[in-house]
């Protein structure tokens, strides 16, 4: 017990310790001094002290020879402390200061991958994640012989399987939503036509997404039952449409578990259709 309060007290004072000497570095007017102290801060995985640091420096540094290395190391340590946001914005600010500069294909680099790092999931709103894109795009048509290519590849069909599954489960709302007519807006006439629209429309912006059928099941199911709730004068030419939709579904995946689903609906179909 003694030992477990001697380890304790012997912490505290270390603490204090290393708390008291980043509190005279901080306001010590020596610049250079506390910029290795920075770096030294970086170095050890103390991020937060060396972002804090770092940020007063940046103005002070501008103009001199470590400017470039102290606005792209403040960067790197809001990055490595996991504050995303603050990360993304110094190194655009880096980027657009020194397009040239010694750090510029990192710093553009790291652009995509703070937002990357923050992209939301799916369900919410996808504005980080078309930023992320936009900015991984950059990098590529930047810096096309990269070592980093491959990862900003990866990441951008990351971020694009997220907007695919955005537009996935919008879809899938509006097929389980059915016949409710509460959210119809005026360019649709049920959430049927809705889930079709927007299962499509991914489709055409995504045409290799790896839930392709996924969406080709919505679209199928959604148009039978269009078809099943029309009025008496659209009927015949939705079941019509929801057959070849049907057909088209089982030329494309003949190993589907939804052959079943597309045979059945086809059997209804003929029903109203061959008369």
């Amino acid at each position: 017990m003694k030992k477990s309060n001697l380890l304790i007290l012997c912490l505290a004072a270390l603490l204090s310790s290393c708390a008291s000497e980043f509190n005279k570095v901080y306001k010590t007017a020596d610049n250079d001094y506390k910029y290795e102290y920075a770096k030294q801060c970086f170095a050890m995985g103390k991020f937060q002290q060396a972002s804090s640091l770092l940020q007063d420096l940046v103005m002070l540094q501008k103009g001199r020879d470590n400017a470039q290395e102290c606005l792209y190391l403040l960067g790197m340590s809001q990055y490595c402390n996991r504050d995303y946001e603050s990360a993304s914005a110094t190194f655009k600010k880096y980027y657009s200061s020194y397009p040239k500069g010694n750090f510029a294909e990192q710093a553009s680099f790291y652009v995509g991958q703070s937002l990357y790092k923050s992209a939301p999931e799916p369900r919410l709103d996808q504005t980080p994640t078309i930023g992320a894109i936009n900015a991984y795009q950059q990098f590529l048509d930047l810096y096309p012989d990269s070592e980093l290519r491959s990862i900003a590849q990866k990441r951008l069909f990351d971020l694009q399987d997220n907007l695919v599954q955005k537009e996935y489960l919008s879809a899938q709302l509006y097929y389980n939503l059915g016949g409710y007519f509460g959210n119809i807006n005026a360019n649709t006439e049920s959430n049927y036509e809705a889930c079709i629209i927007t299962a499509q429309n991914a489709l055409k912006n995504y045409p290799y997404t790896k839930i392709r059928e996924k969406f080709s099941v919505l679209i199928m199911k959604s148009k039978y039952y269009l078809a099943e709730n029309s009025s008496e004068e659209r009927r015949l030419e939705r079941y019509r449409d929801a057959e070849d939709e049907c057909y088209g579904f089982l030329n494309e995946y003949p190993e589907s578990k939804e052959c079943a689903t597309a045979e059945k609906f086809i059997t209804k179909c003929k029903k109203i259709t061959k008369d």
